[in-house]
């Protein structure tokens, strides 16, 4: 008895053995699971966090571009409602020299016109006024060549000889040029000195 008394108690102990190293195994496999499950979350978090950033940004530059097409459009706007008239003075240019050519050729009264001529001059006159008085009302002004040759408003069509001017200066407007606003309507057509 003695001995099955023993046995009891050794395997009694084993049997106490086996259960604390399931208990240990058990939580150890459970920490496992735990680390491995607050993994996934802190990874899934994460990703999560990851993926908001780059929304935030892609939506920052979405409505940055967008803000600027607006900006773009209004300037455009502006620009259009602004030089609205532009070909519509262009088109009245041709009108003007017609009327400085035929006040041209219409002689005076020194120039022994008569009197109809006279009244004909003075009506053409009256009409090139009116138009220079609307040109300057709506911003178009003829382009300046008391400064000199621009090739930004002046067209070169052929160079003289000049004893009166200097190389590169203007001697004869042939085509008066305009500016509508701040743009060139059209450039004076000139001729230069050699």
């Amino acid at each position: 008895m003695a001995v099955e008394k023993e046995r009891r108690e050794e395997e009694e102990m084993r049997n106490e053995e086996e259960e604390k190293n399931e208990r240990s195994v058990t939580e150890e496999e459970t920490k496992g699971e735990e680390v491995t499950e607050s993994e996934k979350e802190g990874n899934e978090l994460k990703r999560c966090k990851e993926e908001l950033e780059a929304c935030e940004d892609k939506y920052l530059r979405m409505h940055a571009e967008f803000e600027n097409i607006k900006k773009r459009m209004e300037r455009e706007k502006e620009k259009s409602v602004a030089y609205a008239q532009e070909e519509f003075a262009r088109d009245l240019l041709p009108v003007m020299d017609s009327l400085e050519l035929a006040l041209a050729s219409i002689p005076t009264v020194e120039e022994g016109a008569d009197e109809h001529l006279a009244k004909l001059r003075e009506g053409v006159q009256l009409t090139l006024d009116q138009f220079v008085k609307t040109f300057e009302k709506h911003h178009i002004k003829v382009v300046d060549i008391d400064e000199g040759f621009d090739p930004n408003f002046h067209d070169a069509v052929m160079q003289v000889e000049s004893e009166d001017h200097e190389s590169g200066q203007i001697v004869q407007v042939l085509q008066k040029g305009y500016t509508y606003k701040e743009r060139l309507l059209r450039p004076a057509m000139v001729s230069v000195a050699k």
